[in-house]
């Protein structure tokens, strides 16, 4: 069914939502709920498929190009076409990688545009925001370098051979700048603030994979970001409800999140000893599945 569904697709523009909603999401499930061997040959189908890749490149231009909905908790068909198409492509960026599959036609997108469908976010639904970070996550773990993917709107002059002294240390987290981190890692703050599960998860899960591109890039860089101070408020407003609120998976990835950097001003030894206090009196077998691996990973970390 893939290729007669991948054809299909190639053949819509991107305003046939009714037709394309449920087509991006056979082909996302697709590569999911598949074998690692059936899986390699259906990224090897859906990559080979010019006209669905130029599809594809045109609904997440859309992201920008169509208007918001009044209530930014209303998704429209428009906003769950463009969460499938994100969800799509990130789900592609990463089988490609895993497989070294072939690529027969390229995506193109503006770095600056998409960083700032989350910074700006302009009313975007939060399953929209969550599909967005998806991929955004994606391309920080494959540094930016996918041959799937081509990124425009990098922060060096076109033609410049050197970059110019103010510029040296955009230079080490090339394509991101210094100003787009600081915005991306505020943004995702705020966000976190809704206190909304699904939005909580993919938050934590993008600063993580954020903190640890930077970290590969320039240390001091990831160690800056780490342990700023507005960090340790964001936890006190997480930690605002219930006494047991420190067995949150989101709380305690983050608190891992800052050990693992070395954030002493953020995390202390009174905020570790509770934590630890409170998971001996917890029933363990009694924890949601992801607070469970969540504690495990903040023991493993301590």
């Amino acid at each position: 069914l893939l290729l007669p569904v991948s054809n299909l697709c190639g053949k819509c523009r991107p305003r046939d939502t009714y037709l394309l909603q449920p087509s991006l999401n056979f082909l996302y499930c697709s590569l999911h709920q598949t074998t690692p061997c059936s899986q390699q040959r259906a990224v090897a189908v859906l990559l080979s498929n010019v006209s669905l890749l130029e599809l594809l490149q045109k609904v997440l231009e859309c992201t920008w190009l169509w208007s918001p909905p009044s209530e930014p908790a209303y998704l429209s068909s428009e906003d769950a076409l463009l969460c499938s198409g994100w969800l799509l492509v990130a789900s592609l960026l990463l089988y490609q990688h895993r497989y070294n599959t072939e690529v027969h036609q390229t995506l193109s997108l503006d770095l600056t545009e998409v960083l700032n469908a989350v910074i700006l976010r302009k009313k975007k639904p939060i399953l929209l925001l969550v599909s967005i970070m998806q991929f955004l996550r994606a391309v920080l773990r494959q540094n930016f370098s996918s041959s799937l993917l081509v990124i425009v709107g990098q922060n060096t002059a076109e033609g410049a051979t050197q970059p110019q002294p103010s510029s040296l240390q955009d230079a080490t987290l090339h394509p991101l700048a210094m100003r787009q981190v600081f915005s991306l890692v505020v943004s995702l703050q705020n966000l976190l603030v809704h206190k909304d599960l699904l939005l909580s998860q993919a938050v934590v899960a993008c600063l993580e994979t954020l903190v640890e591109y930077l970290y590969a890039k320039n240390q001091d860089v990831a160690l800056h970001v780490a342990s700023q101070p507005w960090h340790r408020f964001l936890l006190f407003t997480l930690l605002s409800g219930g006494q047991k609120s420190f067995l949150q998976a989101e709380v305690l990835r983050l608190m891992t999140l800052f050990l693992r950097y070395q954030s002493s001003n953020i995390i202390s030894q009174k905020e570790i000893s509770q934590i630890l206090q409170e998971a001996a009196e917890a029933n363990l077998a009694e924890l949601p599945e992801a607070t469970s691996r969540a504690l495990h990973l903040f023991l493993c970390q301590v």
